[in-house]
């Protein structure tokens, strides 16, 4: 018999806060993104190419998370989406390369947190999502945070993989 990959079975795990480069936006996502995205990549990249100019250790840029804070309250075209980036900890101010969307420094807490890793389109997320949600009931804890989607691949990818991740708490 062969195991089915760890990887795509929900599963509780500890994540330390993690400092973000982050925009705001508000509509649906494929159209946000779009709108976003040069702006948060923009500033990231630059500011490890800056680094880097200044001899000081880089980083690698992490795969964008997305939040959706209102994503079960209100139809798509309204939702409320907090794009970020992972940037080094001593980071005190960002590049700013489109002028019309101001990418912000913020700190996201995480903690304790339930997590799976969706295969497939977004629009095919809700059975893992659902999945996920009963993980986290069956194993004694409750949501304690937003939706949070972490994008692996791009859009265009075969196979489209995205981390489905909620801050939880013991019920």
């Amino acid at each position: 018999m062969v195991a089915k990959s760890s990887k795509t079975e929900p599963q509780i795990v500890e994540m330390p806060v993690q400092k973000m480069a982050v925009v705001y936006g508000k509509g649906r996502p494929d159209k946000v993104f779009s709108e976003v995205f040069p702006a948060l990549f923009g500033s990231v990249y630059t500011l490890k190419f800056d680094l880097k100019k200044k001899g000081l250790p880089i980083f690698k840029v992490s795969a964008p998370r997305s939040r959706y804070p209102d994503g079960l309250l209100v139809p798509m075209e309204q939702w409320t989406i907090i794009t970020g980036i992972p940037v080094p900890e001593d980071t005190t101010s960002l590049p700013q390369k489109v002028p019309a969307i101001e990418v912000k420094l913020e700190t996201w807490e995480y903690g304790t947190v339930a997590q799976i890793l969706h295969l497939g389109a977004y629009d095919q997320e809700k059975p893992t999502v659902e999945r996920l949600h009963s993980f986290i009931e069956d194993s004694g804890y409750r949501i304690a945070g937003v939706h949070e989607e972490e994008y692996l691949t791009k859009p265009d990818a075969k196979v489209m993989k995205t981390i489905i991740r909620y801050q939880v708490r013991k019920s």
